[in-house]
């Protein structure tokens, strides 16, 4: 457990002895995590449930900030996709006004491919990476969503594990400097298995890397993949279906599992479903809500 101790060290010294902000877990590492086990489960909503909208230009990042507080969510996980800007100015002015409306960021997004078997394309995320970071400080947010990518043609799931680790880690040393987590998230490729993701996470080594957890996207098999993933969890996406066949989800028993796990952090609703999303994400928010508030300490 040397290392164990040597990071302890570290983020003590670095003024990170209590968990981030919004709940989420100071490590990624089930054997470090601190505190009791009771678990703490926020009701939270990605800006992408209102992709059409956000797309067309019929909603603002602003106005899903109020949207979220018309749903009465504990914060909301803002998709970077859609900003109006990605300037300095703009960003602590989207922070303010999320302040102002009492809603707190759970996070930000954005899209990458760590999982490139090409090292220039592989500097090119890490850079990337690194000035998303920077924005998710502006936006006072203390976890960056980030993406592993497909698994090239030709290669093996082991070798797309070791170009993803070789971007993560300088990314979350990098990233450790501001005090925010990267969660890869459950994404199809590389990370469409809960035993690549684990090792990912293993190999960075970092309290700074975690596991940005969409319960839907596992192919085959989700429950034991969504249980094998939650002690690594930093924060969720959630639909009550899974794969592309849209096979429904047991929601009452992924809550027990989170609960279980002592989760602490964001239960984010992700709508992609046929209904207009602004008849479809009040739905998905309520059915989180009477889970949260079955399974939370909250």
């Amino acid at each position: 457990m040397k290392n164990s101790i040597h990071r302890r060290g570290f983020l003590k010294a670095a003024g990170f002895a209590a968990a981030g902000s919004f709940g989420l877990p100071l490590s990624a590492r089930p054997e470090e995590k601190t505190g009791d086990s009771k678990p703490r489960l926020l009701v939270g909503c990605c800006a992408y449930s209102f992709s059409d909208y956000l797309k067309s230009g019929k909603m603002a990042m602003e106005d899903f900030i109020l949207k979220g507080v018309e749903l009465g969510v504990h914060g909301v996980d803002i998709t970077t996709y859609w900003l109006k800007s990605t300037e300095p100015a703009y960003l602590a002015r989207l922070r303010n006004f999320a302040y102002k409306n009492g809603m707190p960021f759970s996070g930000a997004a954005i899209g990458s491919n760590m999982c490139q078997a090409d090292a220039a394309k592989r500097a090119e995320e890490l850079a990337k990476i690194k000035e998303w970071v920077d924005r998710t400080e502006l936006l006072g947010a203390s976890h960056l969503r980030v993406f592993g990518g497909e698994v090239p043609a030709g290669t093996t799931d082991q070798q797309g594990v070791g170009w993803v680790v070789e971007v993560m880690k300088p990314a979350c040393d990098y990233a450790a400097t501001k005090g925010i987590i990267l969660g890869i998230e459950s994404h199809g490729g590389i990370t469409s298995k809960a035993t690549n993701i684990i090792a990912i996470l293993k190999d960075v080594d970092s309290p700074f890397a975690a596991c940005n957890l969409d319960i839907s996207n596992f192919p085959e098999n989700p429950y034991p993949q969504i249980e094998a993933c939650i002690p690594y969890a930093s924060h969720t996406h959630i639909r009550d279906y899974w794969g592309e066949r849209k096979e429904p989800l047991d929601l009452d028993r992924v809550w027990q599992m989170f609960a279980k796990g002592g989760y602490k952090g964001y239960m984010s609703a992700e709508y992609e479903a046929e209904e207009d999303a602004m008849t479809g994400v009040p739905k998905l928010v309520a059915k989180i809500k009477t889970l949260c508030q079955k399974y939370s300490t909250v």
